[in-house]
């Protein structure tokens, strides 16, 4: 069965005392949830002291990015191996503003994910999806289809077991736009046919495609309504304590 997520993807936000202090509030709050996966995505500088006070509960940590090799003269750059030794069991890989400033490929989301596959704990969360311009013009399924293959070109089913994708149309994220319940579900069960036919049925039912782009409380509800939509990737809606334990709420009653 799949798991649903309520993931925060604070990107560049809160000092490490501001992430301490929502981290203590989130561990005080979270103790009664049972059924929802609870992960957030500081910066590098909040990881380890975040996963320290929340270790010992149901939420999890994540990087919001990574580096494909092991070390070396990559100025600026985090390996896996670091990011799993601050306490972290996620990583956000080809999010769309990696993708749209740094200039992140297909190729280098692949390299990642393997090379984050290769350690222990880590479990990659997986962006795709396109822009208004691609939408509008008809490409949207095949920029969809284009980055979920060259993404998760070369790996194993056994390694699909530990993949989380994130479907995030560019046009929705930060725009206080939010792709309707039926755009978001059309896109999710296109994105499950594709895993049936690169891996197989099961990789598809059990993979599990969270929605991502401007989920705040008022939707998230409707959002999760849909067969095809198994939690949030979420940024803005993220960065308070209230807003945050709201949607887990939300997804916990819905839980199966």
């Amino acid at each position: 069965m799949r798991k649903i997520y309520v993931a925060g993807n604070w990107k560049m936000n809160k000092t490490k005392t501001d992430a301490v202090a929502f981290a203590l509030e989130l561990k005080s709050k979270i103790e009664p949830f049972e059924k929802t996966e609870i992960v957030i995505c500081p910066s590098f500088v909040a990881l380890a002291p975040v996963a320290d006070i929340l270790q010992e509960t149901r939420a999890g940590v994540g990087a919001q990015n990574v580096h494909w090799e092991v070390s070396g003269a990559f100025t600026g750059e985090v390996s896996a191996e670091m990011i799993e030794s601050a306490g972290c069991q996620y990583v956000i890989i080809g999010h769309s503003e990696r993708r749209q400033y740094f200039g992140e490929t297909d190729e280098n989301v692949n390299k990642k994910i393997k090379r984050v596959l290769q350690t222990c704990c880590l479990s990659p969360i997986v962006c795709v999806g396109e822009t208004l311009e691609q939408r509008e013009s008809g490409k949207m399924k095949e920029v969809v289809e284009t980055q979920i293959k060259n993404g998760l070109a070369g790996l194993s089913t056994a390694q699909m077991e530990r993949i989380i994708i994130a479907y995030e149309p560019v046009w929705a994220i930060g725009t206080g736009v939010t792709a309707t319940p039926e755009q978001a579900e059309e896109v999710h069960g296109f994105i499950r046919e594709l895993l049936s036919t690169i891996f197989d049925e099961t990789i598809a039912e059990n993979t599990s495609i969270l929605y991502g782009g401007s989920v705040k409380p008022d939707n998230i509800e409707s959002l999760l309504k849909q067969n095809n939509i198994d939690g949030g990737l979420i940024g803005g809606a993220s960065l308070k304590v209230d807003s945050f334990v709201q949607m887990i709420e939300i997804a916990e009653k819905m839980g199966n």
